[in-house]
């Protein structure tokens, strides 16, 4: 069901591909605040994480060996294909690449960075401009960068689930609304009025049909 040459050890892939994802993520949501470091440092260690047991040492496989074997014993839990868990465990008999978690978990993670990079283009203009960035992710969701950041970690999670990017993935999410709070009352003292008329039509993470503002207001620099 699987190929049998282990992919682990492969520290060098470790590295290259964490430096790839983390240098592509960082061109699409240029830190510039200690809060945007925060929250890209948090993303880069989920990265780091995620490779770590992608091709270096796969603690989960280890760590669930015994029940993975038990439950499915035709699969050869130390290859590189069975890292893919989901398909592996629903029986995916073809190459988990292309199997449907895979497929959807890059579905996810494309959204993601096209979400954090329109939404850096949009804030980046209304800041130019003086004008509150409302068009764009910013007309259906407050905080699309961090959106983007979510949907790109649960992308990952439905490729290649581990205990520890399990772990982190609520906590982040914890972290990235902590994070938003702080800045919209940032916003409120500075805007006012302006930003919670903003905030009454559109929502932080979760768009709704109808979220879509209408007109530019002065922008708030901390938006993410």
């Amino acid at each position: 069901m699987t190929e049998s040459t282990s992919a682990y050890g492969l520290w060098g892939l470790v590295v290259l591909n964490a430096l790839i994802f983390i240098m592509f993520a960082f061109t699409f949501f240029k830190p510039k605040t200690s809060r945007d470091w925060r929250s890209f440092g948090a993303f880069s260690a989920f990265l780091v994480a995620l490779f770590t047991e992608m091709y270096g040492f796969p603690l989960t496989i280890y760590f669930l060996s015994g029940w993975l074997q038990s439950r499915f014993p035709n699969v050869d839990w130390f290859s590189h294909d069975a890292g893919h868990l989901l398909e592996m465990m629903l029986g995916w008999k073809a190459n988990p690449h292309f199997g449907p978690f895979h497929l959807l978990s890059n579905g996810l993670i494309l959204a993601g960075f096209l979400v954090i990079s329109a939404a850096w283009r949009v804030l980046y203009d209304a800041q130019r401009k003086g004008g509150l960035a409302t068009t764009g992710p910013y007309a259906w969701v407050r905080h699309p960068q961090y959106v983007g950041f979510i949907l790109v970690m649960l992308g990952f999670l439905l490729q290649w689930p581990t205990l520890l990017t399990l772990a982190m993935f609520p906590v982040l999410v914890w972290m990235y609304v902590r994070l938003a709070r702080e800045e919209e009352q940032e916003a409120i003292a500075f805007f006012g009025e302006a930003y919670r008329n903003y905030a009454r039509t559109v929502p932080g993470f979760i768009p709704r049909l109808g979220a879509r503002v209408r007109a530019t207001q002065p922008t708030d620099r901390t938006q993410r």
